[in-house]
């Protein structure tokens, strides 16, 4: 009886501490503002927001691959780049020129959505991003070369990076340094953008997998999303010393900064969204944590708005696995992919 009224107990204590966790969830200023339901077959990776052309974009992959194309102020769908399976995109406000992180990369008009041509590079693509450095997009791959440069303007590739890795997540500061964490190694890379070359690496110390990277320009601290454990690795960016770590939901692929609130936020595929507040170099915390959908693993932010968009679907049972084998994710249930908001 004595061990019957341990458990007991030990449940109540579980079941006050989940209601705690998810009461401070809900505390504080964001909250999911808009869930659309916008279906359509075929998985998803990340999503973009051109928030001075007023798109958001998500790449779909499977047979019906393509890139679906949503107004991003009413989240009704306005177009789609057909027969493109990519994880990412990137667009060049300068030039109206959109990107995918697709084999070949798709390059498109932003105006138009017509593809204007693609582009032929080696590896992987997975992630992308464009820093306005000499307007280039950067395409990673986890196999060399780990990062194909492109010319925003006319699509031509510039040259190719070897950070000797595997990378996920990249961020520029426009002035000539870019930031790109490299998952296998644990660590994130420092790239001379005018150079083309890796000056340094920034170890992680005992936090491994940075699937999620973001950057605050003005005081120069990076903001690294680690897997295991999960944790946000705040990091100098001017020297790579550690700041503080701070812990975040499980399953984290994706990551952002939204300088006019001083406020990086990390997406987690747990459906948690955690916000820190960067009060001064001396003076970073967790905020708040949103409570936003399970798999909604990656974000973007609209500069605009300074609303942050995720994407989710759902899903049935995982199937069954022998022993040794990886644990796959059940059937998407038809219809269930979603565009969820999050603001004050």
């Amino acid at each position: 009886m004595r061990k019957i009224g341990l458990a007991f107990g030990f449940v109540i204590v579980i079941a006050c501490s989940v209601v705690i966790a998810q009461e401070n969830a809900e505390q504080g200023p964001y909250k999911v503002l808009k869930t659309e339901k916008v279906g359509g077959e075929g998985g998803f990776d990340y999503v973009y927001a051109d928030s001075e052309g007023r798109r958001l974009y998500v790449p779909r992959m499977g047979p019906s691959k393509r890139i679906s194309i949503f107004d991003l102020d009413s989240l009704q769908p306005v177009g789609e780049i057909p027969n493109t399976g990519a994880h990412g995109v990137a667009v060049d406000p300068s030039s109206h020129h959109g990107f995918a992180s697709s084999k070949p990369v798709a390059m498109w008009d932003t105006d138009t959505m017509k593809m204007i041509k693609t582009i032929d590079v080696q590896g992987n693509p997975d992630g992308i991003f464009l820093d306005r450095y000499k307007d280039r997009v950067y395409v990673l791959s986890h196999v060399a070369p780990n990062v194909t440069v492109i010319n925003a303007k006319d699509g031509s590739v510039v040259g190719t990076i070897d950070l000797a890795g595997a990378p996920e997540q990249g961020v520029g500061d426009g002035k000539g340094h870019l930031y790109i964490d490299v998952e296998d190694k644990n660590n994130v890379a420092v790239v001379d953008a005018k150079a083309m070359r890796v000056t340094a690496h920034y170890d992680l110390a005992d936090n491994k997998a940075p699937a999620g990277l973001a950057f605050d320009p003005k005081n120069r601290i990076l903001f690294v999303e680690c897997r295991n454990p999960a944790v946000s690795v705040v990091l100098s960016a001017r020297d790579g010393k550690i700041i503080k770590t701070l812990p975040i939901g499980t399953g984290v692929d994706g990551a952002g900064f939204m300088p006019q609130t001083n406020e990086a936020f990390s997406s987690q595929g747990d459906g948690t969204l955690t916000l820190i507040k960067e009060n001064g170099p001396a003076d970073i915390k967790i905020e708040q944590t949103v409570n936003t959908m399970p798999s909604a693993k990656t974000m973007t932010i609209d500069s605009k708005t300074q609303h942050v968009f995720l994407i989710a679907a759902e899903f049935g049972p995982a199937p069954a696995v022998a022993p040794g084998e990886r644990r796959r994710r059940g059937p998407m249930a038809p219809g269930s992919f979603t565009i969820l908001e999050v603001g004050k």
